[in-house]
């Protein structure tokens, strides 16, 4: 299967990155960009967008990157920092670039930025790739 053909299967039971409304604006192996808007469901007690909503959002993008070449793989290892708030209408703009992959584990950083292109969270993420095929 070609990278769309895999990201457009997994997003079609992926109920989640649907309920957030992310659009895929680029799919390639080893590399994903997405987009999606913040609304007033996504903030916490302090009317910035919950941690979470980055960490999902760049979370998509690494399945999406990892995922492309055809073969299985789930996150082992991830972390995030955010740089800046996320406020209700900010849409967000996830970057998913490839590290390393080897055989057996894929190493990628995904930068977030708002629409005014500020850095809004850095997150890295570990996968483990099986040897299972997307079909």
């Amino acid at each position: 299967m070609d990278p769309q053909a895999i990201v457009d299967k997994m997003m079609s039971g992926d109920e989640f990155s649907k309920w957030l409304s992310i659009e895929v604006l680029s799919i390639e192996k080893g590399y994903s960009k997405l987009k999606m808007t913040v609304t007033a469901e996504m903030v916490n007690g302090f009317k910035i967008a919950h941690g979470g909503i980055t960490y999902s959002l760049s979370d998509s993008a690494l399945a999406f990157a990892a995922n492309s070449y055809g073969k299985q793989c789930v996150s082992i290892e991830t972390s995030i920092s955010h740089t800046r708030p996320v406020n209700i209408g900010d849409e967000l703009i996830a970057e998913c670039t490839e590290l390393n992959r080897g055989r057996s584990v894929g190493i990628y950083e995904v930068t977030t930025y708002n629409q005014n292109e500020k850095k809004v969270s850095i997150f890295k993420g570990t996968v483990h790739i099986s040897d299972r095929d997307w079909e």
